[in-house]
């Protein structure tokens, strides 16, 4: 079974001012003449780690990592002004034009397996390929799923602490509740609620409990911006139109794509990859049967290696030796 690479050290860093507000950063490692990969990130506003440039043989890879609008290293904290889909779109295509970078390898999952595939079906040409896991849709009914009923089922103990910080009145519509909670001026009732809603997703990532996950999502640093910019993007539709990847789903036609989703992935049930894999049939779809939604699960992370390996055996690098 495969494993990550080895600790990979950056060898340059760029923190992009792309706009009034928003200022990204932006991290290279690996072979500067290999093959250019941006990781997507999950979340949104989940941010980026040193661990995410290890799924690449940095012999064969120049990796690409950056914090998305308002998580991670970028600044502001947990901003949502200007922050959509459509400007995450466009801060790849400045990220990609600043590195100057013709086209890249997109390697997303959860929320990175959205924007990796609203940006491929808006920039087709500049994509070489496209590793996806955990893949998520974006549709009212995968956001209801994990925030309103569904997931509630399979964790209702840890559901409980997610309801917690919701009056009963108001718990018919959990995500309207919770966006009022994480954009109010009380600080209080804000870092209560964007805690809450950030440990239930760790909770429920991986198959087998993962006290360590759990403790990261409530990291008061990365549950802010988690959770604000989560309930900011999903109470506005993820600023798509309704089923908007699937209906658009043609354009990604001539694109390599490897798709890997685990059996028993709770956050986000493995009905969406099937729904993608079927308007994209010559993508490679592999299931990985003792997994839930995690990158970091060993059968996810032999996959998505494998994955990277192949790719790279596939379309060798003229930085290659």
């Amino acid at each position: 079974m495969r494993t990550l690479y080895p600790d990979i050290a950056c060898y340059a860093e760029h923190w992009l001012e792309v706009d009034e507000t928003h200022r990204i950063y932006v991290e290279e490692s690996g072979n500067p003449a290999g093959i250019p990969v941006i990781f997507i990130h999950g979340g949104p506003g989940g941010g980026s780690s040193p661990a995410h440039r290890c799924f690449f043989n940095p012999d064969a890879y120049r990796i690409v990592v950056f914090d998305q609008r308002g998580c991670g290293r970028s600044t502001p904290h947990a901003s949502l002004e200007n922050n959509t889909t459509e400007h995450l779109i466009a801060d790849m295509e400045k990220i990609r034009q600043h590195l100057n970078i013709e086209n890249w390898l997109l390697f997303g999952g959860s929320w990175g397996s959205t924007l990796a595939l609203a940006y491929a079906q808006t920039h087709p040409e500049k994509v070489l390929g496209m590793i996806l896991r955990g893949i998520f849709l974006c549709r009212k009914q995968d956001i209801d799923w994990f925030y309103q009923q569904g997931a509630s089922a399979i964790f209702p103990d840890y559901w409980q602490d997610y309801l917690q910080p919701i009056p009963t009145e108001e718990r018919d519509d959990l995500l309207k509740a919770y966006y009022n909670r994480l954009t109010s001026d009380n600080e209080i009732a804000r870092m209560a609620a964007a805690k809450a809603w950030s440990v239930w997703e760790g909770r429920c990532s991986t198959l087998k409990p993962n006290p360590d996950v759990a403790q990261h999502f409530g990291e008061p640093h990365v549950a802010l911006a988690m959770a604000r910019i989560e309930a900011h993007y999903f109470y506005h539709g993820c600023f798509m139109s309704e089923n908007q990847l699937i209906k658009n789903a043609d354009r990604l036609k001539e694109i390599p794509i490897t798709i890997v989703h685990g059996r028993y992935d709770v956050v986000c049930p493995i009905e969406q990859a099937f729904a993608l894999h079927r308007v994209i049939p010559h993508a490679e779809f592999n299931i990985i049967r003792d997994a839930g939604h995690s990158a970091f699960e060993p059968g996810i992370t032999d996959n998505l290696v494998r994955a990277t390996d192949h790719f790279a055996r596939q379309k060798p690098s003229q930085g290659l030796p």
